[in-house]
C-alpha cells in the first residue's frame, strides 16, 4: 500500500558496542576502542577514533595487532547480555513518544518510528532532539536521528546525520530545502541507500547510477526490468511514496538457529554434547518466546574449515514423533543426531542446530494417539524451567552441565566486561 502522507523517524545508536561499554566504563572516551566477534575474532564495532586509524570493519584481530600497540587501542570482548539490556532501556525510552503501533524494533540499535500524527502537534525536528537529548541524559547512549517521508528515505537521513556535524544528529528530510537536500543526495553513494549492496551498487555504477539523487531520478521501469519490483519500490521511497509500512507484529520464525564456534578445538563426543545442549535450550527458549512449536531439528558439527587436510561437516535432520516445544524431547533428539553424525578422530571447531517446521503453537491439533495427559505434564515442567530461568538467571537450570567456564567448546571472552546489568556480582560498589 502507497501513501504520499506518511512521515518516519530512523533513530540509530551511534558505534552501539562501544557506546554501551562507555557508560560504565568512562576511561574509554575519547580513546580508540574496537569490541571483537564471538571467540575474540574479528572486530565488529569500532569507535569513530579508531575507525579514523584505519581499522576496517570485520578486520581480524591478528592483522591490526601493530596497530593496536601502536596507537593503544582499547580492545573488547562482546558483551551480549550488557548490550540487549541498553537496548530494551533505550527501545523503551523511545516508545514514550509514539503509540505501540508506531514503534518497530528494527534491529539491537535501530528502531523506526511513525511520526505522521505529530507533524501537526510539534516541530518535528526538535521532537527528535528530546529523544536524542534524553537518550543522552538517561542512558549515556549518543544516537542520530534521520526523518523522511518513507521508512527508507528516514535511513537515508539518518546516515546524513551521522556523517555531517552540521546537523547535530538530527537530519530532517521532509522540512529540508528542496535545493539543499538535493545537494547533500547527490553527494552520497547510492551504495547507502538501505536494500542496495555490493553486487546491486555495481550494476547500478554501470548504468550511470552513482549517487542517491541518480537513483530518485532514474526510470522506474527500467529499475524494474533490471533489478526487481523490490528495487523499485526503493527508489519510489525514496521520491518520498510509503511502500514499506511500521511492521509491529512479530512475524513467526521459519527456522531457529543457534550456534557458536568453539573456544578450542574440541575432540570429546561428550563435550559436543554438552555444548548442543547449550544452544538447544537457547533456541527453545526463543521458540516458546514466539509462541511457536517444531517437529524438526537439525544438528551439525564442523572442523575448522581452513585446515584442508581435516574437512568433516556432517548435517543431519532429526524428526519427532509430533510438533512440541518440549525441551527434553528436542535435546534427546538433537543428542541422537550428534551420536549418528560424531566421528572420532577429527578436532571440531563449530556446533549448531536448527528448529525447524515450526508453527503458530495456537494452531496445533493434536492426533488421536495423541497422550494429551503427558503433554500437560511436559509443559507444566518446560513453565517450571521458564519461570526458573526468569527468576534466577540463563543456565540456572540446565539439562546436563553446560556453562561450566573451563571447558574448551566455552567460547573465548578474555577480554569482556563485567555484566553490569545482568549479574549480581558486577553491580557496581560505592565506597
Amino acid at each position: 500500500m502507497k501513501s504520499e502522507n506518511q512521515i518516519f523517524a530512523l533513530v540509530d545508536v551511534n558505534n552501539c558496542y562501544v557506546s554501551c561499554e562507555r557508560v560504565f566504563n568512562p576511561s574509554l572516551n575519547n580513546k580508540p576502542v574496537i569490541v571483537l566477534s564471538n571467540n575474540d575474532g574479528c572486530a565488529v564495532a569500532r569507535s569513530q577514533e579508531a575507525k579514523d586509524l584505519g581499522v576496517k570493519m570485520a578486520v581480524p584481530l591478528f592483522q591490526i595487532k601493530d596497530l593496536v600497540q601502536k596507537y593503544n587501542i582499547q580492545v573488547l570482548s562482546s558483551n551480549y547480555g550488557l548490550y540487549g539490556e541498553m537496548s530494551k532501556r533505550f527501545m523503551t525510552l523511545l516508545g514514550q513518544y509514539v503509540a505501540p503501533d508506531e514503534q518497530e524494533i528494527y534491529s539491537i540499535d535501530e528502531c523506526f518510528l511513525r511520526l505522521t500524527a505529530y507533524s501537526e502537534l510539534f516541530d518535528l525536528t526538535e521532537y527528535a532532539r528530546q529523544m536524542k537529548d534524553q537518550a543522552w541524559q538517561w542512558l549515556g547512549l549518543p544516537c542520530c536521528v534521520g526523518i523522511g517521508r518513507s521508512k527508507t528515505e528516514a535511513k537515508i537521513a539518518n546516515h546524513l546525520a551521522k556523517k555531517n556535524k552540521f546537523f547535530n544528529g538530527v537530519c530532517n528530510l521532509v522540512d529540508m530545502d528542496p535545493c539543499s537536500a538535493e545537494a547533500l543526495l547527490a553527494q552520497t553513494d547510492v551504495s547507502e541507500v538501505w536494500g542496495v549492496g555490493r553486487q546491486i551498487s555495481k550494476k547500478l555504477n554501470t548504468m550511470g547510477i552513482t549517487s542517491v539523487l541518480d537513483l530518485i531520478n532514474s526510470n522506474s521501469q527500467e529499475i524494474r526490468k533490471n533489478f526487481s519490483v523490490v528495487m523499485e519500490k526503493t527508489m519510489q521511497e525514496l521520491q518520498g511514496i510509503s511502500c514499506i509500512d511500521i511492521e509491529t507484529d512479530n512475524v513467526a520464525k521459519k527456522q531457529i538457529i543457534s550456534s557458536r564456534s568453539y573456544g578450542n578445538p574440541v575432540c570429546d563426543i561428550e563435550d559436543i554434547k554438552s555444548s548442543i545442549r547449550l544452544y538447544v535450550s537457547r533456541a527453545v527458549k526463543r521458540m516458546r518466546e514466539d509462541e511457536s512449536i517444531c517437529k524438526m531439528i537439525g544438528v551439525y558439527i564442523k572442523t575448522n574449515r581452513f585446515d584442508k587436510s581435516e574437512l568433516y561437516s556432517p548435517y543431519i535432520v532429526m524428526q519427532m514423533h509430533d510438533h512440541t516445544d518440549d525441551l527434553l524431547e528436542i535435546t534427546r533428539a538433537a543428542i541422537k543426531g550428534i551420536d549418528q553424525i560424531y566421528k572420532q578422530g577429527f578436532k571440531y571447531k563449530k556446533a549448531g542446530i536448527v528448529l525447524l517446521d515450526i508453527i503458530d503453537k495456537s494452531k496445533y491439533l493434536p492426533d488421536l494417539f495423541c497422550d494429551i495427559a503427558h503433554r500437560n505434564d511436559r509443559e507444566n515442567l518446560s513453565n517450571t524451567i521458564d519461570a526458573v530461568s526468569n527468576r534466577f538467571g540463563k543456565n540456572s537450570l540446565t539439562l546436563g552441565i553446560v556453562n561450566n567456564q573451563i571447558q574448551p567448546w566455552q567460547m573465548t571472552q578474555n577480554l569482556k566486561s563485567p555484566s553490569y546489568l545482568t549479574s549480581w556480582p558486577d553491580l557496581f560498589r560505592v565506597r
